[in-house]
């Protein structure tokens, strides 16, 4: 879904305090994401920029020219994926700690995909591949 889309889903998102936690993450592909947390619904989510066709999210989507509806509003535009809950911004920081210096490195989203995996976050059935 796109930014708007988002908020328009859940109205306390628009009002809610949000914590940003970097916007140059990078996958394997060099796509860049910004990552962010609400802290009245708790959601820790992501937000991609245009992908290429024929590539796979780290957080289990599947982006594939062609195979869906929405193709050329996605490449058009940042889309959102929430990734997680995490009920209070103590937490977050924790489950985050590290992350200035992780989202340094190549590949950054690999360490991110990681560490909400290890810390139950991240739903342990999504395909991710960083």
């Amino acid at each position: 879904m796109d930014i708007e889309q988002f908020y328009d889903e859940d109205t306390r998102r628009r009002s809610s305090v949000e914590v940003e936690f970097g916007q140059d993450w990078r996958d394997a592909h060099g796509v860049r994401y910004e990552l962010s947390w609400v802290e009245d619904t708790g959601e820790l989510y992501v937000m991609r920029e245009p992908a290429p066709s024929g590539w796979a999210t780290p957080f289990g989507g599947i982006h594939a020219r062609g195979s869906h509806s929405t193709d050329e509003k996605e490449l058009e535009a940042m889309t959102v994926e929430v990734v997680g809950n995490v009920p209070s911004r103590e937490e977050v920081e924790r489950l985050l700690e590290g992350w200035q210096q992780a989202i340094e490195g190549p590949g950054s989203v690999a360490w991110l995909v990681g560490r909400l995996r290890e810390r139950g976050v991240l739903a342990p059935g999504a395909t991710v591949t960083p």
